[in-house]
């Protein structure tokens, strides 16, 4: 433990012992001073007759703060909301920047989404019905609407006077959009950039007009490429008629990144990762076990497919030595392609001519693999087993296997990132279990042709 941590502990140590006797004072003056995230942090440690002592000592406002930095999809959070009175967890929702209070209601059932809505302003109620109209891996369903904007006609000195107001609730005040009389968004002005203006300045003539945005629908990958661009801090979201109506913040895209992060290396396991650590055996299993059904359907064909050369194996038994050395390092060169394909879909766009492009060098770049690996394995086998004809089958059998796996480890999910479908979905083990098929094709295939020059073996 480093002495962040110990300090922590010390100090959750000091704040349960204030909560259990009820010293208010000492108890805000302590918990308050606390960074959110180190807040969110204890009071996720609290049972429930401590979390109720709790919001009997903290503000809506002070536990909507504590809240934006509480990660949305615990799935305690239902739990959390619902043993709060209800009109204290309606403004610690209002008090909440609006992005985060939305993602903390589309884990909710509808009737309970319906009744914190209710006892709201209006204003601020349809505002968060809104946001939650937006699909949540889209920028509208990341944005936040808490941003500060003025209109081109504004003066410097006027924008400062009124940032003081917008400060309150806005989620960043480093950038200000600006908007024309029909309220499009024509330009954006830094912080610093008002600052160094001259009082009557008017924000229209001064401002940014090349806005980089990103459309309401754009998927959240787009967004956070963008960000990994530019390496803005936040960028506007606007909707088919250039209105703005949000922005994404970097704290948002950050938490996206992870999220992306997640899902492919989760389809590339053939298994969800983010298994909390509540999860029993039993539901741990329930999680695991389609994909390994499928791939036992799936590996059940390469059986038969072996069951079909039963002949070839009964007289050259020799062969059945090295159906694992084949099948397994095609499919490691085939997890390693389907590895590199879904990370660069990822990062860019994929039209046609690159796509031929891409599959021609993995093509290319299998067949190196395999007769650089095929010809090792067949000096290696040639001196082992003294037979460098067997070798010669073993290396063939490799370079085709490797090219082969190769070539679908990239195509399979450019195909089907092409179709509209996640590409982490062509998961390793599918992968490997696929190779493992055509691995054994192409192996006794070879064989067979050769047959006469082991058989004795």
């Amino acid at each position: 433990m480093d002495e962040n941590e110990k300090r922590l502990q010390e100090k959750f140590a000091q704040l349960k012992s204030y909560l259990d006797k009820g010293d208010k004072k000492r108890f805000r003056k302590t918990y308050l001073d606390m960074h959110f995230y180190d807040q969110s942090t204890f009071y996720l440690t609290l049972d429930k007759p401590e979390r109720l002592s709790l919001y009997s000592l903290l503000e809506p406002d002070e536990m909507g703060d504590m809240f934006d930095t509480i990660e949305d999809d615990l799935p305690e959070i239902p739990e959390y909301l619902k043993e709060m009175d209800l009109e204290f967890a309606a403004e610690m929702l209002n008090d909440m920047y609006d992005d985060n209070a939305a993602d903390v209601l589309e884990h909710l059932d509808k009737a309970d989404v319906d009744r914190f809505l209710g006892q709201m302003p209006r204003s601020d109620a349809n505002n968060l019905r809104g946001l939650l109209h937006y699909d949540t891996e889209t920028a509208g369903g990341i944005m936040t609407t808490d941003y500060v904007q003025f209109h081109e006609q504004e003066t410097a000195a006027n924008a400062i006077k009124d940032l003081r107001k917008f400060a309150e609730t806005a989620e960043t005040i480093y950038y200000l959009y600006v908007l024309d009389s029909h309220d499009d968004l024509v330009g954006v002005m830094s912080l610093r950039d008002l600052i160094l203006l001259n009082p009557d300045d008017k924000l229209g003539e001064q401002m940014n007009s090349d806005v980089i945005t990103v459309n309401v629908d754009a998927e959240q990958a787009e967004v956070a490429q963008v960000f990994r661009d530019y390496e803005f801090l936040a960028v506007p979201v606007v909707d088919h008629a250039n209105q703005m109506v949000g922005i994404v913040t970097v704290d948002d895209v950050i938490e996206v990144i992870d999220d992306e992060s997640l899902q492919d290396y989760s389809g590339l396991a053939g298994v969800s990762v983010d298994e909390t650590v509540q999860d029993n055996p039993l539901k741990a299993a329930s999680k695991r076990l389609p994909w390994l059904i499928t791939l036992l359907l799936l590996s059940m064909i390469t059986a038969t497919l072996i069951n079909h050369y039963e002949s070839l194996l009964a007289e050259a038994s020799i062969l059945a030595v090295f159906i694992s050395t084949i099948t397994g390092t095609a499919g490691n060169a085939g997890t390693q392609s389907l590895a590199v394909a879904v990370r660069r879909l990822a990062v860019e766009e994929i039209d046609r001519t690159e796509f031929f492009k891409l599959i021609g060098k993995e093509l290319l770049t299998g067949f190196i693999t395999g007769v650089v690996t095929g010809v090792s394995v067949m000096l290696l086998v040639g001196v082992w087993k003294h037979n460098f004809i067997l070798g010669m089958v073993i290396g063939l059998a490799m370079c085709a296997a490797i090219t082969v796996a190769n070539l679908a480890g990239s195509l399979i999910p450019m195909l089907m990132s092409s179709f509209g479908f996640d590409p982490a979905v062509a998961s390793g083990p599918f992968i490997s279990t696929l190779s493992d098929l055509t691995s054994v094709l192409i192996y006794f295939s070879i064989a067979g042709l050769f047959m006469q020059s082991f058989t004795s073996m």
